[in-house]
């Protein structure tokens, strides 16, 4: 299906985590460290709030304070009412590596973070790790292990559904009154486990499709999703199957279904993801393509 995709913000060095939210799109630019927020076609881009350890997951508290991942010295920060910045929850004692994505159940106000769990940047042997439940309170609880690059997630229905990156798979969890979850079930498999830790292997052929950002679900009950390998976003059916896909001709990182009708899939796109290589540059982008099913009500 021909589309066209056209461009919302650019001149960035490496978009994330685009969300909707109060008629707005937000995202984060990993390298200019800022957490930014715009119209719908791209219009008053705002700076919202400054990240110097680089800005990676967002979501909002019940009450609207935002919530914001600060990767590298894995902390979450909130922003408060008078627009001061404070520590929301300390990672940096349970985490082996940055943080990651992140999505905040709005009702609860729960948030579970994912983390890269090696030295991504640094060629380290892929390795699983855990997504942790942070609660309103900041207390950090150790929720899911044995994740395989924990990424884009989204709380729907009281489920959590984890993409994981390297583990060619996107979980789901039922979530307890408690915030605890349940065993881990596949919502999508596409291939395997990896069966190296070689870095270079794994990337090399043993991931069929590399799930990272991933939107709401739609009113069909799928699930849009950058494939981090593949220069796609994809519509996944529960069970695997991809039904659609949008091909922009560059690397998609993450994906977020909003507008003013709920049909704009809004895409965070980037020649690669190697830091030293968007830190120089300025290529990174955020795209927007219409599509046919909105994001569920």
């Amino acid at each position: 299906m021909s589309r066209e995709i056209r461009t919302v913000a650019d001149g960035l060095t490496f978009t994330e985590c685009p969300r909707w939210h109060d008629d707005r799109l937000w995202f984060v630019d990993f390298y200019t460290h800022r957490v930014l927020s715009a119209r719908e076609d791209g219009a008053d881009l705002r700076t919202e709030l400054e990240i110097p350890e680089q800005p990676s997951g967002i979501g909002w508290l019940p009450d609207g304070r935002l919530l914001a991942v600060s990767a590298l010295d894995r902390r979450i920060l909130r922003r408060e009412d008078d627009g001061s910045v404070v520590t929301h929850a300390d990672l940096s004692d349970h985490v082996p590596a940055q943080l990651n994505d992140m999505v905040v159940d709005p009702t609860t106000g729960r948030a579970w973070v994912g983390n890269f769990g090696f030295d991504l940047m640094g060629g380290a042997p892929v390795a699983p790790t855990t997504v942790f439940r942070v609660d309103p309170d900041g207390s950090v609880t150790a929720a899911a292990e044995d994740m395989w690059f924990p990424n884009g997630s989204v709380v729907s229905g009281g489920t959590l559904l984890v993409d994981e990156t390297f583990g060619n798979r996107i979980s789901a969890f039922d979530v307890h009154d408690d915030g605890s979850l349940g065993p881990r079930r596949d919502w999508a498999s596409f291939g395997p486990l990896p069966t190296s830790s070689d870095l270079q292997t794994v990337l090399g052929g043993q991931l069929v499709v590399g799930p990272d950002g991933c939107s709401v679900l739609d009113a069909e009950g799928c699930l849009w999703v950058a494939d981090a390998l593949g220069n796609r976003a994809i519509r996944v059916r529960e069970g695997g199957e991809i039904v659609d896909s949008v091909e922009p001709g560059t690397g998609v990182y993450a994906c977020g279904l909003g507008g003013s009708d709920g049909r704009t899939l809004y895409l965070c796109t980037a020649p690669d993801f190697h830091a030293e290589a968007r830190r120089a540059a300025r290529e990174g982008a955020v795209q927007a393509v219409t599509v046919d099913v909105p994001m569920a009500a």
